[in-house]
């Protein structure tokens, strides 16, 4: 028979210990240990017993009245328009991006406007001295805008200098990374002096109704950097893209609590700071006189807003025995792969011994599979030296067997279209749409003669 287990609880605190011990080591009171007969077989189970003790949480319907939470107007639509209409009091926002993509240039523009607006704002920089960032400031014209400005990285000061009168309307942290607190050992950057650092500005931000927006560094496969309970600490996670050698910069919502995903603002970098550009169809066009073969317009969708971008495709022939090379800057590989096939085994056109380059205009990245058929318009175009029509647009998926299916949200694409001044679309057969020539295809090898002249 095996021999009974013993278990030795506080009487003070409900520790559990294996064995006896003068004092109990989690509330270090003296002779509180008593052994009772335990009901646990090994030494893995729990210490602490939750089931009693705590205090009644409120239990609350689904159909309880709910006020909607009070948004602050930044100035900027495009930055409004990214993260919802506005900046929701009490908010923990994150901003990530690549190093000199203007993260800290689009906050600081963000703090001033706030700030001549009223609201007490207050910008903490850990990077970079009070003086660098004044004289960004002045460069872009900020100067007169009354941002309460400190160059800190201890948490506890942080906190204790926003903490004394009215709470701010707006903490800027720039950067999380650079942040210390003084409860946890370690260098700022570890992943426990992020996590700790940004909880306890969450709690503040939380307590006192202060919208907080921190700064994260990415890293060099463009993930921010630091523990991944960070994206979900927050409210709102914002990624700030683009190439530094482009113009224009993109600021996407990846996770919004308080608004919809997937919203873009378009800004383009001037010498005066972030410009709004409200038409962002105009940065991914390529204007020319004539037709050129290996081209198409494809209108894409970033949330409720349609943007046209080009695609262009190149196919060199070679000679026979070379391994052709496929390339594609923008687009997904494996699908052009995917296009390709279908091109070879539903349409007969042979790739096989052409190298294929693609590459979506302006450094804009495209996820949506509608681009199918633009993209296989482009390659076809390419191959046989014959253009699309400068005045079309071209939108569908394209599957396996060949049948072009139809896309979300084709009506707001091509309304787009016709407003920039296209006249004809070529899209699956299901799409209907005013104010411009539809030309309907029920699979791929139609769009193919079509372009082929056949």
């Amino acid at each position: 028979m095996a021999k009974p287990k013993s278990r030795y609880v506080c009487q003070a605190c409900g520790s559990v210990s294996s064995r006896w011990q003068g004092q109990c080591p989690d509330c270090a009171e003296w002779n509180t240990l008593v052994q009772e007969s335990a009901d646990v077989s090994s030494i893995f189970a729990a210490r602490h017993n939750l089931q009693g003790g705590g205090r009644t949480v409120a239990l609350v319907g689904l159909d309880s009245p709910v006020a909607l939470p009070e948004r602050l107007p930044s100035g900027i639509a495009e930055f409004d328009r990214a993260i919802g209409s506005g900046i929701v009091a009490g908010s923990a926002m994150l901003v990530g991006g690549d190093p000199g993509i203007g993260k800290s240039t689009l906050l600081l523009q963000v703090a001033a406007r706030l700030a001549a607006a009223g609201q007490r704002v207050v910008y903490v920089s850990g990077e970079e001295s009070a003086e660098q960032v004044r004289l960004r400031a002045v460069r872009l014209g900020l100067g007169p805008a009354p941002v309460q400005l400190a160059a800190a990285t201890s948490v506890r000061d942080i906190l204790t200098t926003v903490g004394q009168g009215e709470p701010p309307a707006l903490l800027v942290i720039d950067s999380i990374q650079t942040m210390h607190s003084d409860l946890i050992e370690g260098a700022p950057g570890t992943v426990s002096q992020v996590r700790a650092s940004a909880q306890e500005l969450v709690r503040f931000a939380k307590e006192r109704g202060t919208a907080l927006i921190l700064v994260g560094h990415v890293t060099k496969d463009g993930s921010i950097a630091g523990p991944r309970v960070l994206e979900h600490m927050v409210d709102t996670v914002l990624s700030f893209e683009g190439e530094r050698s482009h113009q224009y910069r993109i600021l996407r919502a990846i996770k919004n609590r308080f608004g919809g995903t997937d919203e873009i603002g378009v800004f383009a970098m001037e010498g005066a700071g972030l410009a709004e550009v409200p038409n962002p169809s105009a940065l991914f066009l390529t204007q020319r006189a004539e037709p050129v073969s290996g081209t198409s317009i494809f209108p894409a969708i970033e949330g409720t807003r349609p943007v046209l971008v080009e695609i262009q495709a190149l196919t060199v022939r070679l000679a026979s025995g070379a391994t052709p090379r496929r390339a594609a800057v923008g687009w997904d590989s494996g699908r052009l792969a995917m296009v390709l096939a279908v091109l070879e085994a539903r349409c007969g056109l042979s790739f096989a011994t052409a190298e294929v380059y693609l590459n979506v205009a302006g450094g804009y990245r495209l996820a949506d599979p509608a681009a199918d058929l633009a993209v296989a318009a482009a390659l076809v175009s390419s191959l046989a030296e014959r253009p699309v029509p400068s005045s079309c647009v071209v939108l569908g998926e394209i599957a396996l067997s060949g049948e072009i299916r139809p896309v979300a949200h084709a009506g707001l694409r091509l309304k787009e279209a016709a407003k920039l001044g296209f006249e004809r679309a070529w899209a699956p057969a299901a799409v209907a749409a005013d104010g411009i020539s539809l030309a309907r295809f029920d699979n791929l090898k139609a769009l193919v003669d079509q372009i082929l002249g056949r």
